[in-house]
């Protein structure tokens, strides 16, 4: 059972470094406590749009607007957080794959063992987006073969596949890749395969601390939070 002052806080994966440098903050600001539950966008909000009670939504604008047209969260209650760039990383000192062109990082992909990445139905917003990139690439059949995906949330991320030596390269979120320290980032993708994801936070519609979630919002907007949020490998808004 929540505390009388807790706010549930559902947030997509990549802000996970975040909250935790900021949720002290925040908790001793407000007398609040954060209970973060982190996830895949997309799995977030498939929770929300079957009623998952929180007082606070972090997730893609688009799925931001989609839950406002279902009714599941407030509508005006929308506010853009971060930005974020999808990149790739590779286990401590291993070589790294050519990200400086199209045609090197399909090669780096096509001589890679296996790859590490979101799910691309039901996952994170990366692995629909690498699914269409490989598929444009016409290599959805090799990557398929070596794809290794997690189950999401914290405990799923990719670059722990590849710090565990279960994958050679790992794809996601940069921040999601930022969040395991024992690997090397080698970059963004190449521009002409990258895909920004912008994630938004809301208040559900049946918030039970609507002011205290708002004030999370608010602070999240600040420069001090964005700062942070900047450090974590996100764009603020």
């Amino acid at each position: 059972m929540a505390l009388p002052n807790e706010l549930k806080v559902l947030s997509t994966t990549a802000m996970k470094m975040v909250f935790e440098e900021l949720a002290p903050v925040f908790e001793g600001d407000s007398g609040y406590r954060l209970a973060v539950d982190l996830g895949p966008s997309l799995q977030l909000e498939k929770r929300l749009a079957e009623g998952e009670a929180a007082d606070v939504a972090i997730v893609t604008r688009l799925g931001a607007q989609d839950l406002i047209a279902q009714g599941k969260l407030a509508a005006g209650s929308l506010v853009d957080v971060a930005r974020s760039l999808i990149g790739v990383c590779v286990a401590k000192g291993a070589a790294r794959p050519d990200l400086s062109s199209v045609e090197g990082f399909k090669a780096s992909m096509l001589s890679a063992k296996s790859i590490a990445l979101s799910k691309p139905v039901g996952g994170g917003a990366s692995g629909a987006h690498m699914a269409k990139v490989f598929d444009q690439l016409g290599i959805a059949a090799a990557i398929q073969a070596k794809a290794k995906y997690g189950a999401g949330g914290a405990r799923g991320l990719a670059a722990l596949a590849v710090s565990r030596g279960e994958a050679e390269i790992g794809i996601q979120q940069m921040a999601e890749l930022l969040a395991v320290g024992d690997i090397d980032v080698v970059g963004p993708l190449p521009a002409a395969l990258q895909a920004v994801t912008l994630f938004t936070a809301a208040i559900p519609s049946g918030a039970r601390h609507g002011d205290a979630a708002r004030a999370l919002i608010d602070f999240l907007g600040t420069p001090a939070a964005k700062i942070v949020i900047k450090a974590k490998g996100l764009e603020p808004n």
